[in-house]
């Protein structure tokens, strides 16, 4: 089993999970540069803490809903189909196992 997965590039107009996932990677970074600007300015501990767990669980939530469009595609998808993944032609992207979803949702948790 690979130790990397590689999830086909969001197409030119990416699909609803696709912007979700892309607008949750935004709002965290975002935050991380909320976060950044805090702490060197000396802010209060509690609003760096703060602004640290809204990162944490932008970047989670980001992770999830990979992980979650990659158990939609294993399980709705037939393997040996290469357009079935919405990858461009001639680009070969290996299909998730169940196997590799499950060790990618437990390094989220």
């Amino acid at each position: 089993m690979s130790s990397t997965l590689d999830f086909p590039p969001p197409p030119h107009l990416p699909d609803a999970g696709s912007r979700r996932t892309i607008n949750r990677l935004k709002r965290a970074r975002g935050q991380l540069t909320a976060l950044i600007a805090a702490f060197e300015s000396g802010a209060d501990c509690r609003n760096v803490v703060t602004q640290l767990s809204a990162v944490r669980g932008a970047l989670d939530r980001a992770g999830f809903e990979l992980i979650s469009a990659a158990m939609r595609e294993c399980l709705t998808e037939p393997a040996d189909d290469p357009t079935a993944v919405g990858v461009q032609p001639g680009l070969v992207v290996q299909k998730p196992t169940l196997a590799e979803v499950r060790t990618l949702f437990l390094r989220l948790t």
